[in-house]
């Protein structure tokens, strides 16, 4: 065959380190359009970047020879960078390691955008561990739950 052909939605969602809200709404925007920015760099396509204080949802579409570990890791490592280079924060910024990543079929991408887009108003009623446990389990995810979360020793 030619050419390959392909239609992979990918969420991913990290955290900042410890989950602490850090990610102040006066910047957080633009921290978003730099994701994004940084996900397109790496050769994927945004389709939206939104989240809260403490935690980050990314919707974007994979090629085929790319892996989401590869994208995730120019995002987070370049929004850090930019972030201390910007001086939002006087102390040191970074995010949590790991993420989750779950994929969707094309008729669930308005739903899923959607969900994206209202973060603030989803997270008056939930806590970002517990949207990602339920989102671990809601997609059959095994996991062990004393590594999800590292909290400051």
């Amino acid at each position: 065959m030619g050419n390959s052909y392909s239609q992979i939605f990918i969420q991913c969602v990290f955290a900042v380190k410890y989950r602490a809200a850090r990610l102040h709404k006066s910047w957080r925007q633009e921290l978003f359009g730099v994701i994004g920015n940084l996900i397109n760099e790496a050769g994927a396509r945004t389709l939206i970047v939104n989240g809260v204080e403490d935690h980050v949802h990314c919707l974007f579409t994979l090629r085929s020879a790319q892996s989401v570990a590869e994208v995730m890791k120019v995002a987070k490592a370049k929004s850090s960078k930019w972030i201390h280079e910007s001086g939002f924060l006087k102390s040191r910024f970074e995010w949590q390691v790991g993420y989750g990543a779950f994929s969707y079929s094309k008729s669930e991408i308005k739903r899923v955008y959607r969900y994206i887009e209202n973060q603030e108003e989803h997270h008056c009623g939930i806590s970002f561990p517990e949207e990602y446990l339920d989102m671990l389990v809601k997609n059959g995810i095994e996991f062990q739950e004393q590594y999800l979360f590292h909290a400051p020793v």
